[in-house]
């Protein structure tokens, strides 16, 4: 029997290099036994086991890389995917006005509210038929796929800018949520003493041609958790002021993509 024989990558090997030189440093600065070592160990093959690790990634881990990656570079910051994006969302086709409605159910509950972008790149060009993906959480805090009793794809779908980059979408207001708790996730928040809300967001990603795929947030001015988010996603460039308009809640933000190099 011929033995497949893999190819190097070399790459993979640099970045594993680097990574035994921090963590050496690491290990020497928090002077770790190997009793601590062997505990983390079993805390993460249970994270694995639970299914949470795409959740504790993007909750603790992936902040410290958008920013190593983003703050000091052009255009709208990105926030957190987040453990909730569920692949091949319906296009949404049904409007009111000018406003596309995101699928969700006929007797949906929740405070309506109208939300409006631009989106444009860091040349300052608009970029029209900019694919807009969007999801978010129910009136109830639970997103649909998940731990809701909701169809699929509620509260999720994508549509695209018009001409001059410009979209809109009517949706209900988001509101804050706890991550999970009842597994090593919330074992990690009980032993650093950490609160495991998020303030109320809505979840965005743009796409254009010639452009960095751009995935991020929008938060809303006032949310009591804005401060103290657990997952720390929270940007002040993607906040926004929620205002009420005859009964209606509205809001907006413009987004600047980069071009790919």
């Amino acid at each position: 029997m011929q033995t497949e024989t893999l190819k190097k990558n070399e790459r993979v090997e640099e970045v594993f290099n680097l990574f035994i030189k921090h963590i050496q440093g690491f290990l020497q600065e928090a002077k770790l036994n190997h009793e601590e070592y062997t505990n983390f160990v079993d805390w993460a093959d249970r994270l694995g086991r639970k299914g949470e690790l795409p959740l504790f990634a993007d909750v603790f881990l992936e902040t410290h890389v958008l920013r190593a990656m983003y703050t000091d570079k052009p255009g709208t910051q990105p926030s957190l995917l987040g453990p909730y994006f569920v692949e091949n969302s319906p296009k949404v086709e049904a409007k009111d006005g000018n406003a596309y409605i995101l699928t969700q159910r006929p007797d949906e509950k929740g405070e309506v509210m109208y939300f409006k972008g631009n989106v444009s790149s860091t040349n300052g060009k608009p970029l029209a038929n900019t694919k807009v993906e969007m999801w978010q959480n129910d009136a109830s805090g639970k997103y649909s796929s998940f731990d809701s009793d909701a169809p699929k794809y509620n509260f999720r779908g994508h549509f695209f800018t018009d001409n001059n980059g410009d979209f809109e979408v009517r949706s209900i207001v988001p509101l804050p949520y706890s991550i999970p708790t009842d597994g090593p996730t919330g074992e990690f928040l009980d032993y650093t003493e950490q609160h495991p809300m998020r303030p109320a967001h809505l979840h965005l990603m743009f796409e254009a041609e010639g452009h960095e795929t751009l995935i991020t947030q929008v938060f809303f001015e006032g949310d009591e958790w804005l401060e103290t988010d657990v997952a720390d996603g929270v940007r002040l460039d993607l906040m926004t002021t929620l205002r009420d308009e005859n009964g209606v809640k509205k809001a907006e933000l413009d987004f600047v993509m980069r071009e790919e190099n």
